[in-house]
């Protein structure tokens, strides 16, 4: 990046409802970095906007209208910085996420539209992120960028876009309405409202989530066949391939998952996917290709695609230990056996593994080497 003649200014905007557990952690977290914070409150009913209050004057009434893009345009409308921030109030900056945001603020380069930063939306017991994708999460104030989406709402990249290696943590701490999201994509169907690629792609995920999957099934193939963005069309084979699995439809669970190679190069989750499918059918030659194959792909780490990290090594790791165990290769089965430990030495199947090697008078001492995004 080239070094700005000036410090940009950051105005934080925020959409809540009832988030009295988690505002003051988001905002403490954020304060530092944020010259401006909007926090615009759709209708709480507990302490969140005294909460909000003690951080800005800046906190407005909003009625809620089932329309994320319209609450979050509103926060934006009111932003008077160089740059608008998005948190959802149990989101964290980390402290070493902090000082980059501090030193993105001295060094961005203010002709930048936009900045993408990593999405830390699950992480495992030791902290390592499990779930990561980019999102857009500065946008350039007064160039007409607009949220759109009434659920999973966007902004379309768009102009002069930056990737940055900073990430923002999403930290839930309470269990949320599982069905709002599914209740505003029915009630546009029903209002004869039409769904966009976006929310097709979203609406299938849903019905699998609740368990319809041959609902999610039409829905996601429907989606397929228009020019949905690429990641959400690789993501839908994902999500087909597992509602044919819970209908025991196995040939059209296979067929799904290499229907993802035609929208780009072979992703590790859908690699370990097939190498599962193989597993289950005892297939054990087969199931160590395509575990083997996840571990030697790279993840799309700019794409802005959905990464879930275990799917490139602990996953085809553990069970590649298994496979080459029952193939009668103990000593490759201790191999990745050492791998999958490496990185998660407390996980239950990992400790079992262990006691099993351990009779078999396999236990030299392992070294952590566990990786993480910060």
């Amino acid at each position: 990046m080239q070094r700005a003649d000036f410090l940009i200014t950051i105005s934080l905007c925020m959409i809540v409802k009832n988030e009295e557990s988690v505002l003051a952690r988001c905002l403490e977290s954020a304060k530092e970095i944020a010259d401006e914070i909007i926090i615009v409150d759709t209708g709480s009913e507990d302490q969140t906007k005294n909460i909000a209050a003690a951080y800005t004057d800046h906190v407005y009434d909003e009625v809620w209208q089932e329309n994320f893009s319209a609450a979050r345009n509103q926060a934006f409308k009111r932003a008077s910085m160089d740059y608008c921030m998005w948190l959802d109030a149990d989101d964290v900056i980390t402290e070493e996420n902090r000082k980059k945001l501090i030193e993105l603020k001295q060094t961005l380069d203010p002709d930048t539209d936009m900045v993408m930063m990593k999405y830390v939306v699950s992480e495992d017991q030791e902290g390592n992120p499990l779930f990561v994708y980019y999102r857009e999460r500065l946008i350039r104030n007064g160039r007409g960028f607009l949220w759109e989406g009434r659920v999973h709402e966007a902004i379309t990249p768009n102009g002069n876009v930056v990737y940055s290696d900073i990430a923002i943590y999403h930290r839930k701490t309470k269990v949320q309405d599982e069905y709002r999201n599914l209740r505003i994509y029915e009630s546009m169907i029903k209002n004869k409202e039409a769904l966009n690629e976006r929310s097709q792609f979203y609406y299938g995920r849903e019905l699998m989530t609740h368990g319809r999957h041959q609902e999610g099934i039409e829905v996601l193939e429907h989606f397929l066949e228009g020019n949905g963005w690429v990641e959400n069309k690789i993501e839908a084979c994902l999500n087909l391939a597992r509602c044919y699995q819970k209908l025991g439809r196995h040939q059209d669970r296979v067929n799904a998952l290499f229907k993802s190679f035609l929208y780009a190069a072979p992703r590790g989750e859908a690699c370990f996917e097939l190498g599962r499918y193989f597993q289950e059918r005892e297939q054990w030659k087969e199931a160590v290709f395509w575990y083997e194959t996840a571990l030697r792909i790279s993840p799309p780490t700019e794409g802005g695609g959905f990464i879930q990290w275990d799917y490139y090594g602990f996953l085809p790791e553990i069970n590649l230990c298994v496979c080459y165990d029952k193939m009668g290769d103990q000593k490759k089965a201790y191999e990745y056996h050492k791998r999958a430990m490496a990185r998660k030495p407390d996980e239950e199947a990992v400790k079992q593994n262990q006691e099993y090697f351990c009779a078999l008078g396999l236990d030299e001492p392992i070294q952590n080497t566990g990786h993480m995004i910060k």
